[in-house]
C-alpha cells in the first residue's frame, strides 16, 4: 500500500510507504540500512515524535551524497510492528531569489531577442509597437509564466508528473510529454546555430572575418554547406550545454546563470555603448524608439502577441521544470513580472546594439540568422574600420553574448528532458542528461546536413532545420500552452491555485482574481489567435 501526503511536517510531496511484514527495495532510493536500537535514531530530525510509537525495527533509506529530510508517520498510519522510514533525496533546488530570476529569465532570454525582436520593433512602429509589446506581457505572458509555476512548484517532479499530480485525469500528463517532446526538438535544430555561434565566435577570435559583405556572405555559405563543421560544432555545444547541466541545479544551472547573464548583460551594454557613439547612430535609435502610431494595426497586435509568447519560452514546459525547484516561499507573481521585464529589458537593448551601428553604415538590418552572421560582421567591420583593434573586440564580445544567450536557453530546455529521464526512469542523474545529449546530438546532426551536404533530407519540401523550426513555432508550442491555460484556469482545483498563487495564504494576492480571469479567458482566446496568425488565417 502505497499513500502520498501533499505536506507533512513542511515537505511538499513526501511519499510514504506502509509494508505490513514484507520487506522490499525499491529502486533510486539508495541502500537500506537497518536501525535496531532507538538511540541511533536520536541524530535524525523530529525523534521526540518517533517516540510515541512501538518500534521493533526500523528501517530507513540512507543517501550519503543528497541532502536528505526524515519524514515522520502519525500514529494513525502505524499499524504493524515495521515501519519503513524514507529518507528522500533531495531533487535539488534554488538557492536564492537573484538564482531564480537569472536562470529562468535566461531561459527566455535567447537568439530570438537579438535577431527578431528588434527587427520586429523597427519596423512595426517603433516606441508604439513596444508599448503594444509591454500590454501583450501582461497579458498574456505574466498569466503564461505563473501558471506554470503553479504547475511545477506544486508538482516538485519533471513536467510530465507534475501535470498528472494536479488531477484524477491523467490523459493531462499528455501536456507535460507534450513540452518535453517539444524542448527536446527544439534543443537539437537550436544547438545547429549555437554551434554556428561558438565557430564565429572562434573565427572572430583568429580574425577570420575581417572583409567586405561578399567575402562574409562567402565564409557563411561555405561553413553551413561543409559536411562536418557544422555538425561537430553542434555537437560539441551541446555537450557545452550537458556539462553544465549534470552538475545539478545549485552548482550547475544556477551558478551558470549567475555567472553568464550578469556577463551577457555587461557585454551587451559595453557594445550598446560603442554602438550610440558611431557617427549617424541617432538614426538608428529614432527607427527603434522613435513611436509611429499609423504602422499598428491588428496584424501588428498579434506579432506583438507571438513574440511575447515566444520570447518567454511558454509551451515548453521549461518554466514548469524550473519552479519544481522553487522554494516554497518564492513570490511567483513578483518573480514572472521581474522575468518578463528583464526578458524585454535584454530585448531592447539588443536592438540599440545593432540598429545605431548599421544606419550608421547606410545599411538596413534584416532578420533571422542572416542577420547576425553576414549583415552585422559586415556592420562592425565598416563601422569601426577607422580603429580596427576596436572592431575586433566588437566582434568577439558580440559572438561571446551569442553564445552565452544561447547557452542560458540550451540549458534549461536540456533540464526538462534530463529531470524526465532521471525520474521516470529511476536513472542517475548523469545517465539521463547523457540519455538526452545523445538524442539531441542526432537532432542536430540531422539539421545541420540538411542545411547544406545532404540536401535531400527534407520534410514536406523544408529542409528538416526549418521543418523542425515550424512544427515547434507554430503548432506545438501554441497548443502546449493552450493546454497550460485551460488545465490551470479550468482543471485544478481552486483552492490549489490560490494556495499557490499566495504562498499557502502568506501573501496578499491582490490581482489573484485578475490573474484567473486572464488565465481563463484571456490567454486562450489570445494564443488561438496567435495560432490561427501563425498559420496565415488571420
Amino acid at each position: 500500500m502505497r499513500e502520498k501526503l501533499g505536506v507533512f511536517g513542511g515537505i511538499r510531496g513526501i511519499r510514504i510507504f506502509r509494508l505490513f511484514g514484507i520487506f522490499r527495495k525499491f529502486r533510486g532510493f539508495g541502500k537500506f540500512r537497518k536501525f535496531r536500537k532507538l538511540r541511533k535514531l536520536r541524530k535524525l530530525r523530529k525523534l521526540r515524535k518517533l517516540r510515541k510509537f512501538r518500534l521493533f525495527r526500523v528501517w530507513t533509506i540512507a543517501k550519503a551524497n543528497h541532502t536528505s529530510q526524515l519524514s515522520v508517520l502519525n500514529s494513525q498510519f502505524v499499524k504493524s510492528s515495521i515501519i519503513i522510514i524514507f529518507i528522500m533525496s533531495d531533487r535539488g533546488h534554488f538557492g536564492s531569489k537573484l538564482g531564480i530570476v537569472l536562470a529562468t529569465a535566461g531561459s527566455a532570454v535567447g537568439l530570438g531577442n537579438i535577431w527578431r525582436f528588434p527587427y520586429m520593433t523597427g519596423h512595426n512602429g517603433g516606441a508604439a509597437f513596444l508599448m503594444v509589446y509591454l500590454v501583450c506581457i501582461f497579458l498574456l505572458g505574466v498569466p503564461g509564466i505563473i501558471s506554470e509555476f503553479i504547475v511545477g512548484r506544486h508538482g516538485a517532479a519533471n513536467a510530465a508528473r507534475s501535470y498528472g499530480s494536479l488531477t484524477k485525469h491523467k490523459s493531462w500528463r499528455l501536456v507535460g510529454y507534450l513540452g518535453i517532446l517539444t524542448s527536446t526538438i527544439i534543443l537539437g535544430f537550436y544547438a545547429v546555430v549555437a554551434g554556428w555561434c561558438l565557430q564565429y565566435l572562434f573565427a572572430s577570435l583568429m580574425g577570420q572575418l575581417q572583409g567586405d559583405a561578399a567575402y562574409v556572405q562567402q565564409y557563411f555559405s561555405e561553413f553551413s554547406s561543409h559536411p562536418l563543421k557544422p555538425c561537430l560544432w553542434a555537437v560539441a555545444f551541446i555537450l557545452l550545454t550537458h556539462f553544465v547541466v549534470v552538475r545539478g541545479i545549485r552548482n550547475g544551472i544556477e551558478r551558470a546563470s549567475k555567472l553568464l547573464m550578469p556577463i551577457l548583460l555587461i557585454l551587451l551594454v559595453i557594445i550598446v555603448i560603442a554602438s550610440c557613439l558611431l557617427p549617424g547612430a541617432v538614426k538608428g535609435v529614432e527607427f527603434l524608439l522613435m513611436p509611429d502610431f499609423s504602422k499598428l494595426s491588428g496584424s501588428v497586435f498579434l506579432e506583438a502577441l507571438g513574440q511575447a509568447f515566444f520570447s518567454l519560452s511558454l509551451g515548453t514546459a521549461c518554466l514548469c521544470t524550473y519552479a519544481s525547484y522553487f522554494n516554497p516561499q518564492t513570490h511567483l507573481a513578483r518573480s514572472a513580472v521581474e522575468i518578463a521585464l528583464l526578458d524585454t529589458f535584454i530585448a531592447v537593448l539588443a536592438g540599440l546594439m545593432i540598429f545605431p551601428a548599421a544606419f550608421s553604415v547606410g545599411v538596413t538590418p534584416d532578420a533571422g540568422p542572416s542577420l547576425i552572421f553576414i549583415t552585422l560582421p559586415n556592420v562592425f567591420h565598416q563601422a569601426f574600420s577607422a580603429v580596427p583593434v576596436v572592431g575586433y573586440v566588437i566582434s568577439v564580445m558580440f559572438y561571446a553574448l551569442l553564445v552565452f544567450a544561447a547557452l542560458t536557453s540550451t540549458i534549461s530546455m536540456h533540464e526538462i528532458g534530463t529531470a524526465f529521464f532521471h525520474e521516470e526512469l529511476h536513472a542517475p542523474r548523469k545517465r539521463a542528461a547523457w540519455v538526452l545529449t545523445v538524442v539531441c546530438s542526432v537532432i542536430a546532426v540531422i539539421c545541420s546536413l540538411s542545411m547544406g551536404a545532404c540536401p535531400s533530407l527534407r520534410l514536406l519540401g523544408l529542409d528538416i532545420l526549418d521543418f523542425c523550426d515550424k512544427l515547434t513555432a507554430q503548432y506545438m508550442l501554441p497548443t502546449g500552452a493552450f493546454l497550460t491555460c485551460l488545465f490551470v484556469g479550468w482543471v485544478v482545483p481552486r483552492h490549489i491555485v490560490r494556495q499557490e498563487y499566495t504562498n499557502g495564504g502568506t501573501l496578499s494576492g491582490t490581482f489573484y482574481r485578475a490573474y484567473l480571469l486572464a488565465v481563463r479567458y484571456v490567454c486562450p482566446f489570445a494564443i488561438f489567435m496567435v495560432f490561427l496568425h501563425q498559420l496565415g488565417i488571420l
